[in-house]
């Protein structure tokens, strides 16, 4: 199943997408997972993007193109994806489309997890992750519940950057529900629940 994951920062997104990957044995493609590691590295990309991601504004389409085109020659998408953070764009909806119908691998829906902002502002501002290893926990944590590590707010989870992330999500990617919409594909699932809750319409949705 090849399926575009749909949703503003914070929605739940990358909680639904592991639970995907592993009831299904697919792919999960993260551009921010991506973009981090390569900023983390130092990369060309990385340092490119660093900018526009330390203050919420979408990296440029032929970098995040490029970047995701790239990974889907990888072998361990040719089960099936989940795409988490792109497209971002109608115009990188439209670029899409055109490199799966090279690969003649079409999308099997877009789902999209929908949680209102303030709600998001509030996960967001909360979230803190250990620099050891990676796990996110909230303001609450001291040290990290995994390892007990150094627990840190990101750069991008600041109420002002929150806010301006939302607000780029609205002008620029919003305009994504309608066009997948259009195409018949769009399933939209009410995210600001216990997260089993969504994953178990999220299944449902999409006959799982």
């Amino acid at each position: 199943m090849n399926i575009v994951l749909l949703g503003a920062p914070g929605a739940g997104k990358g909680t639904q997408a592991a639970q995907l990957v592993e009831k299904c044995a697919i792919a999960h493609i993260s551009t921010g997972d991506m973009l981090r590691a390569a900023v983390k590295e130092g990369t060309p990309l990385g340092q490119k993007a660093k900018s526009y991601m330390d203050a919420g504004d979408l990296v440029p389409d032929d970098v995040i193109i490029g970047l995701v085109t790239e990974r889907l020659q990888d072998a361990d998408t040719k089960a099936g994806f989940i795409l988490d953070g792109f497209p971002r764009t109608s115009a990188q909806a439209v670029a899409l489309d055109a490199e799966l119908s090279k690969l003649d691998r079409p999308l099997d829906a877009a789902l999209l997890i929908s949680v209102e902002p303030e709600v998001i502002v509030g996960r967001l501002t909360s979230r803190r992750m250990c620099k050891e290893c990676g796990c996110i926990g909230t303001a609450t944590d001291t040290v990290c519940p995994k390892c007990s590590g150094e627990m840190y707010q990101r750069d991008d989870d600041n109420e002002a950057t929150v806010r301006n992330r939302l607000d780029v999500y609205e002008k620029s990617t919003a305009p994504l529900i309608d066009y997948y919409r259009g195409c018949d594909l769009l399933v939209e699932i009410d995210g600001d629940r216990d997260p089993k809750i969504v994953f178990e319409d999220v299944t449902k949705a999409l006959s799982l």
